[in-house]
């Protein structure tokens, strides 16, 4: 029996193998052609990107243009590879088949995987060297470090906050935004309202995005971190600890409050009962799609619990090995995207936060944040952010933390859930 497992495991595998392969092989072929050279006096690289919404890709592209208008020498051609979560695959199967892309965007928690893979450069040797350094945030450069070496650059970054419907607490009664999880919760209980008596909020104090995956995490963070809180120790998963209890713990407690409601699965980061006025408060980020609706709203700090907090979520760049002429190339064009001229229009255009400081500091940044104000929490934010881990298998921890999220908002006790998710963990990391 178990020999016919693991032949059946083994079709499965090499079917998907194959599968991955071919839904590759297009962007593959695209990427060999455009990196022959047309030009001997040009050196011509690729860069896989999955940007959204569009209208930010839009913007990128532009920005790209821009770059390939003023470098004779240098033409980068973005290719967009499809929903991050689709790309690993393709990207893998690059790697392996030795065709990657020159110049990668995508998030930093798959670091550890690709340098496992040998398939990025580190960067901090360019970097040390770059006068750009100087104007990077130094906390960005965290979540791309990993064993003393620089991976990847901010391509974009942000962090989470809360954002608020004004009317709705001044309807309340509520006069004061919640600074410690206490007055969250307090707040939380005041602005859920059951108009007709039936034991069915109309309208509750806040979202939890409920199911098991990254955004769930994502979301939560900020609360671990809030509460000192880590879920890595020695690079090893921990779980199980009191902070990350205590801080599942707020979630479980907003939810026996009746304060709370939970999202559709999977689908956290959508703001229709917000924009509808059936919750009160969302946890998401400047991207959300409430700043362009024609609802009130605000946005206020994460509360905190021991410290101030909150995640950061970033895009970032990898230098993909390939030659040494191409990667010359590449450190040319990561440049582009760290300059003040480049963080500025991207900033503006897509609604990140700038990674350059003084294009933070611009004059054409600092008229972008006068028209909105909301947008301070998170640059006054970005002081106390951090990032999720960037170890190789942060794919299986984030996994295993998510069921423990989802088990949770289902009723679980967060000390019941986070145990079986740590020893979920073990067995797994051990194979």
């Amino acid at each position: 029996m178990i020999n016919i497992i693991r032949r059946w495991l083994g079709s499965i595998w090499r079917m998907a193998i194959l599968i991955a392969i071919l839904s590759v092989s297009p962007i593959i072929l695209a990427s060999c052609q455009s990196q022959v050279q047309q030009n001997d006096a040009v050196t011509r690289i690729t860069l896989w990107q999955g940007i959204n919404p569009p209208v930010n890709r839009e913007v990128f592209q532009k920005l790209v243009e821009k770059f390939n208008q003023t470098h004779n020498d240098i033409q980068v051609e973005s290719i967009y590879a499809g929903q991050l979560d689709q790309q690993l695959p393709k990207i893998l199967t690059a790697v392996v088949g030795k065709v990657p892309p020159d110049i990668l965007a995508f998030y930093p928690q798959v670091t550890g995987q690709f340098v496992e893979l040998g398939a990025i450069q580190p960067l901090e040797d360019w970097l040390d060297k770059s006068p750009i350094k100087s104007e990077i945030s130094p906390n960005l450069l965290e979540e791309l470090t990993l064993d003393g070496h620089l991976w990847s650059i901010p391509l974009s970054t942000s962090n989470l906050g809360i954002f608020y419907r004004p009317k709705l607490f001044q309807a309340a009664g509520i006069t004061t935004l919640p600074q410690t999880w206490e007055e969250l919760r307090e707040v939380a209980k005041k602005l859920t309202i059951d108009r007709n008596g039936d034991k069915r909020p109309e309208q509750y104090g806040m979202l939890l995005p409920f199911g098991k995956g990254e955004w769930t995490v994502f979301s939560w963070f900020p609360f671990l971190l809030s509460a000192g809180g880590e879920v890595v120790n020695n690079g090893l998963p921990n779980l199980n600890n009191p902070q990350a209890i205590h801080a599942l713990q707020l979630w479980y407690d907003l939810l026996k409050d009746g304060s709370a409601t939970l999202s559709p699965p999977e689908r956290g980061y959508e703001e229709d009962a917000f924009i509808a006025g059936r919750v009160a408060m969302q946890i998401t980020g400047p991207w959300t799609y409430i700043t362009k609706s024609n609802v009130d709203y605000q946005v206020l700090p994460i509360p905190r619990d021991v410290k101030k907090a909150t995640v950061t979520g970033s895009g970032n760049l990898y230098v993909m090995k390939t030659t040494p002429a191409r990667e010359k190339a590449a450190f040319k064009f990561l440049e582009y995207v760290l300059s003040e001229e480049f963080q500025t229009q991207w900033a503006i255009g897509a609604g990140f936060l700038p990674a350059n400081l003084k294009s933070a500091q611009s004059q054409a940044y600092q008229e972008y944040i006068k028209q909105k104000p909301w947008m301070k929490v998170f640059l006054e934010q970005m002081s106390v952010a951090r990032a999720r881990p960037t170890l190789a298998g942060y794919n299986r921890l984030s996994d295993s933390l998510g069921r423990a999220i989802e088990s949770t908002l289902l009723g679980e006790s967060p000390q019941v859930a986070l145990k079986k998710a740590q020893e979920r963990i073990e067995l797994i990391w051990k194979k």
